[in-house]
């Protein structure tokens, strides 16, 4: 691992711009950093096209105010520049399928929202936003790292997306269940944190993780999991299978007790099957973005009273190694109005639009620049805190090698999901397992 990996891993109303010279007023203080340095930092030039109509392609947000706030954000950028936006709303698993068919097609939204490798699908086809991309990192403290691989194409290292954030994951859990387990919280290590879960289990309270295809919830966890322990589906030269490791074995055989303190009917929870049971009161620990507590917030105040979040424990390997939904904005070159596009997006980029958006989503989504680490909506409430260092601790889809069609493909086909869940029922031995998924992986890498 690369020095500045460790270093990474181990360490905790209006736009200012270019193209009409809008002018802001004061910047709010929700940061630490010197806002007159960043005001220094020029902007673009954009010279837009003439009433510009953008097509926007985006997910559904799991939070009402998310895409309230970004209707918001879309009808200030549309009165001060005359544009107009359109934004289709999909299904998060839809937004993948529809967009490769554009690309292909060479025709429909301007700008698409997608997930992990969507912009590595076909990078050709995208337009290179580096000028946005560093701009906004010189102004707002830089890009984390996971940032720059998601957002570069790993051959000529332009910037083809922006990087919008993760809808991080983290661990909820009932305080008082984990206290009368025996803990005063759960523990921040993978031994400890196991232990905690039979504990919990014992006492009546099991705990439960999606072993279904959940693309958010079984992803995450499966990944933290493997990792955690120092496996990994390939290696950094991209060509190298690699899941068929002691490592691996590791992990296969520890999360198998894990699985045992679970709820029964894990291996066919999606994503929104663990909220509901958690907030149901039929679980007493479970990975997940913050829905749980802003769901728990508005309606079960009970629940609330008694939820405490936190980052995932670390594991043999010795560093955080999480995987969260991670989401960017991209354009295609079929656009007929780039500079618009790009403009568009820097705005929501601008703290103005991106502060409110993190402020009234309570930190739904966790910024990938560095300044805004230290925005007043982490402060609202101590249970939402941990999920903005998310992107921080993150690995990419793909770990540790380089992102494309085969790491979206062995995501999209939740390898790593079944080869957990086959050792979990009983289905297959981990070595059966192992190389089950050996080779699904070889024909994915190799073809």
């Amino acid at each position: 691992m690369c020095d500045e990996m460790k270093h990474w891993l181990s360490r905790r109303d209006f736009l200012r711009t270019s193209a009409i010279g809008l002018a802001c007023g004061a910047m709010p203080a929700l940061f630490q950093f010197n806002p007159a340095l960043a005001a220094e930092i020029p902007a673009p030039r954009f010279e837009l096209e003439p009433r510009p109509v953008l097509k926007v392609l985006r997910w559904m947000g799991f939070v009402k105010s998310d895409e309230e706030i970004w209707r918001i954000n879309t009808k200030k950028w549309e009165i001060a520049t005359g544009g107009r936006v359109i934004t289709d709303f999909l299904q998060w698993g839809d937004v993948r399928s529809t967009a490769a068919m554009e690309s292909l097609l060479g025709s429909g939204h301007d700008i698409v929202f997608g997930w992990f490798d969507d912009p590595h699908l076909y990078p050709d086809r995208l337009l290179d936003v580096s000028d946005v991309a560093d701009y906004l990192g010189k102004k707002y403290g830089g890009w984390y790292p996971v940032c720059e691989v998601y957002g570069r194409d790993a051959k000529n290292k332009q910037w083809i997306a922006l990087p919008l954030g993760s809808a991080g994951i983290c661990l909820n859990y009932r305080v008082s269940q984990v206290q009368e387990a025996g803990f005063d919280k759960v523990p921040e290590d993978v031994a400890g944190f196991l232990r905690c879960c039979k504990a919990l289990k014992s006492q009546g309270h099991p705990t439960g993780f999606a072993l279904g295809h959940a693309v958010g919830d079984a992803n995450s966890w499966t990944h933290w999991w493997l990792w955690s322990f120092g496996g990994k589906a390939i290696e950094a030269d991209g060509r190298t299978i690699a899941i068929n490791s002691s490592e691996t074995m590791q992990a296969l055989e520890t999360a198998r007790e894990l699985y045992d303190t679970m709820i029964p009917g894990v291996e066919n929870w999606l994503d929104p099957h663990n909220n509901h049971a958690f907030l149901a009161g039929q679980i007493s620990l479970t990975a997940n973005g913050n829905s749980i507590f802003y769901a728990s917030m508005q309606n079960f105040p009970d629940i609330n009273r008694d939820l405490m979040t936190m980052n995932f424990p670390v594991g043999p390997v010795g560093f955080p190694s999480e995987l969260s939904l991670f989401s960017l904005g991209f354009i295609f070159k079929h656009t007929p109005i780039p500079n618009a596009a790009k403009h568009y997006l820097q705005f929501l980029f601008e703290e103005p639009s991106y502060g409110a958006w993190e402020s009234g989503t309570w930190g739904f989504v966790t910024p990938t620049l560095k300044s805004y680490y230290d925005m007043a909506a982490w402060h609202k409430d101590p249970r939402i805190t941990p999920y903005r260092e998310c992107t921080g601790r993150m690995l990419w889809n793909g770990y540790a090698g380089p992102l494309g069609a085969a790491s979206a493909a062995a995501m999209s086909e939740f390898v790593i999901v079944d080869m957990f869940a086959a050792v979990c029922t009983g289905g297959k031995t981990p070595k059966a397992a192992m190389l089950a998924a050996e080779k699904r992986l070889a024909r994915m890498y190799r073809s």
